[in-house]
């Protein structure tokens, strides 16, 4: 019983630690153009992106961005990440209810990790592949500003 109402309590505070707060949500013009991208899917393992013309006027051009870094690998120093308009314990919320999906960020030099929102400018490039594999939009040699 002692454990049943462990697991109980613990699914309570999981419960509560979910809730999204709109006040942490980066918002930019920049990001309402990330956030214009839609998605066809073709099987249940491919989904390509569908990108409007407001967003491929500035592909391949510097493009700027402030968000919250979320780590591929381990590390305190990152090249390469993802970033959110939302902190790393709200990500999940990421792509769902008006809030753009997360860009892909290669560094041309290593940036410490924070859980403070950072702003990066880079080449803003589209991925015209199955994004099941690789997201959508990459920052590439983003320098942090």
């Amino acid at each position: 019983m002692k454990q049943l109402a462990f697991l109980f309590l613990l699914f309570i505070g999981f419960g509560a630690q979910a809730q999204h707060d709109p006040s942490d949500q980066m918002d930019s013009p920049n990001w309402d153009v990330i956030g214009s991208i839609g998605f066809k899917t073709v099987k249940p393992t491919e989904k390509y992106a569908v990108y409007n013309a407001n967003i491929k006027k500035f592909e391949n051009k510097p493009f700027e961005l402030s968000g919250y870094i979320v780590p591929i690998k381990d590390g305190m120093k990152q090249t390469k990440f993802m970033l959110s308009t939302l902190p790393i314990n709200q990500c999940f919320y990421c792509g769902k209810n008006g809030i753009p999906i997360m860009v892909l960020v290669e560094m041309a030099e290593p940036v410490k990790f924070t859980y403070q929102p950072i702003t990066v400018k880079g080449v803003l490039k589209l991925n015209n592949g199955n994004t099941m594999d690789n997201p959508p939009v990459l920052l590439s040699t983003s320098k942090l500003l």
